[in-house]
């Protein structure tokens, strides 16, 4: 069917409730509303389903919701998991306890149990409760740091990852072949409840959960002898993160965390912020004016569903604030941890240290002066969860660190997600193990450029929404892969690495060697003076992302390098719109 007899099916069809009818009668006459919402099923891609809130095919509601579920549903039979149960977890996003809700009538309907959260939780908890419950699969309601307009739903099989090969296809064929949404299964609340197969879970996890985080401490003496001291401010962005990230610092024994009042409590309007993202300068405003007030040592936010860290650390030299991109954040946290395990215990031979092929190369410094194998994958957390399995699996490789540019780690192996309650845990702990030392966060960020060299990595993006944005995006990922530069910004382009394709390509030779990875739509150019550009679709939004990172003789060079690159590519990018 066409757009509009999809329009005209949902309109009439008294198997959508009256609300969605009633909304789709008020876009009567929008064409291109219409064909917004209609010309497509929204595509259930390799982490699930994320959109707009509201009424059609190409929309987050109960009903793509219900058909993403049935689709799981049957996968699950598929590989007779349908006796292990799903665990199901949701953020503070409009709608999502409702669609969480949704999940769970229609995996019982399926006979499949579902475990769900009694209220809002973080992502990294629904993470760990997949292992912790044995689960075969897990739900997480959320769009992440997504504007306030935005839910998703993101799928996670029984390592407690998202979804990868062979399970993410699998899936995603699954959810295809449903193409009647009255055919979905669905029961009433109670009916599950009476059949044992919806079951609340809250405080047995959370405890549990807490405990794993606190294993992780690696100097409570440093904790004990100058925690009192520290003043940390903390914002959760209407989100999860406020009662584990204040719990957590409070048993460890942190005594001074300012929350920011305004941000404090759960709100799926956000709105102090119009975009709840830690990457953003908008997101920290309220945060900053409440850490100069208090003369913070430290400035924490974590997005809606509490997997990313942001973070501002003073300089006491100057009484400045200074933010930490993800990179910065995710090498000092990394730094700290791999540092203090080898100094206490020493190194394992095979220990690893993970970051996606977008992150700085300073962690491949880290790796090298430690000793231990940097491995790269491709974007998404999930891949360094991948990883974590191989290890175990093989017996051949420990993981120690995994970070990604886009302001998530993880320490540790009780979960396989980022956890933005473990970074603030171990980076306010990493703040005492400094004062001890006389140093702040900021002076150890200043000794690991000193060490490792002056990186310096940043992230831009182009937007370009609707149909005609989607066929854009592609024409640009098409006009790279078929014309590749050979220079920017005064950089020669010495490799091209076309993970699509499976190819590394030396420009001076012409020898090509495979990349090692699964197939991405993603392109990457090696270049002179190790400054790299990377190039490839956002999968949550509709973006095209420009990641590029360079190396300096200072901080100031560092930022000037990166500046004329950046303005390089969007000069270069310019052109082809």
């Amino acid at each position: 069917m066409g757009y509009k007899e999809n329009y005209e099916s949902w309109l009439n069809n008294p198997y959508f409730d009256e609300d969605t009818r009633n909304e789709l009668k008020g876009i009567a006459g929008n064409e291109k509303e219409i064909e917004d919402r209609f010309y497509m099923d929204l595509e259930f891609g390799t982490a699930g389903l994320r959109g707009v809130i509201g009424a059609g095919t190409n929309r987050m509601n109960i009903y793509t919701v219900r058909k993403a579920t049935q689709g799981l549903a049957n996968y699950i039979a598929s590989v007779n998991g349908q006796d292990r149960g799903v665990a199901i977890a949701y953020d503070s996003r409009r709608m999502s306890p409702e669609f969480a809700d949704e999940a769970a009538l229609c995996l019982a309907a399926n006979g499949i149990k579902a475990y769900v959260f009694e209220s809002l939780r973080p992502t990294p908890e629904l993470s760990y409760a997949v292992r912790k419950l044995g689960c075969i699969a897990g739900i997480n309601v959320t769009a992440s740091h997504n504007p306030p307009e935005y839910n998703g739903y993101k799928v996670y099989w029984e390592d407690g990852a998202q979804i990868t090969p062979p399970h993410d296809t699998g899936i995603m064929d699954e959810v295809k072949k449903v193409t009647d949404y009255a055919a979905v299964k669905t029961m009433a609340l109670e009916e599950a409840k009476a059949a044992g197969l919806y079951q609340t879970i809250g405080a047995d996890i959370d405890d549990a959960y807490i405990a794993e985080l606190k294993k992780l401490v690696l100097h409570q003496d440093c904790i004990d002898k100058v925690g009192a001291e520290l003043k940390i401010v903390y914002t959760p962005l209407h989100g999860t993160g406020n009662i584990p990230v204040r719990r957590v610092l409070s048993e460890l024994g942190f005594k001074n965390v300012y929350v920011v009042p305004e941000q404090e409590l759960p709100d799926g309007n956000f709105p102090t912020v119009s975009y709840p993202n830690p990457e953003s300068a908008e997101a920290f405003e309220l945060g900053l004016a409440l850490g100069r007030k208090v003369d913070a040592d430290l400035i924490l936010a974590t997005d809606p569903d509490a997997d990313r860290l942001g973070v501002y650390v003073k300089d006491s030299k100057t009484g400045e604030y200074h933010s930490l991109t993800g990179n910065m954040s995710g090498c000092l946290i990394g730094d700290y941890v791999i540092g203090q395990r080898k100094e206490l215990f020493g190194l394992p031979k095979d220990g690893a240290f993970i970051r996606s092929i977008v992150s700085t190369n300073m962690a491949d410094a880290i790796a090298e002066y430690y000793g231990i194998q940097l491995v790269e994958v491709l974007t998404g957390f999930k891949f360094i969860g991948q990883k974590m399995l191989e290890f175990e699996k093989t017996g051949n490789g420990t993981y120690l660190f995994g970070m990604e540019e886009s302001y998530g780690c993880l320490t540790g192996t009780y979960a396989r997600d980022k956890d933005a309650v473990v970074a603030s845990m171990t980076l306010c702990e990493a703040a005492a193990y400094y004062k001890t030392k006389n140093m702040t966060l900021w002076d150890a960020m200043l000794a690991m450029y000193e060490k490792y060299g002056y990186y310096k990595d940043d992230v831009t993006s182009i937007t370009l929404k609707g149909i005609e944005g989607l066929a854009k995006i592609q024409e640009i990922m098409n006009t790279l892969r078929d014309n590749a530069p050979v220079e920017i910004g005064g950089y020669q382009v010495t490799a091209v690495r076309d993970y699509k394709k499976d190819t590394i390509t030396d420009t001076a030779t012409g020898a090509v060697r495979p990349t090692g990875l699964p197939s991405s739509n993603v392109l990457y150019y090696e270049m002179t003076d190790g400054a790299w550009v990377c190039v490839r679709p956002s999968g949550t939004e509709p973006k095209v992302k420009f990641y590029l990172g360079v190396k300096g003789d200072s901080l100031e060079d560092a930022d000037k390098k990166s500046k004329d690159l950046s303005e390089a590519v969007h000069a270069m990018i310019d052109k082809m719109l």
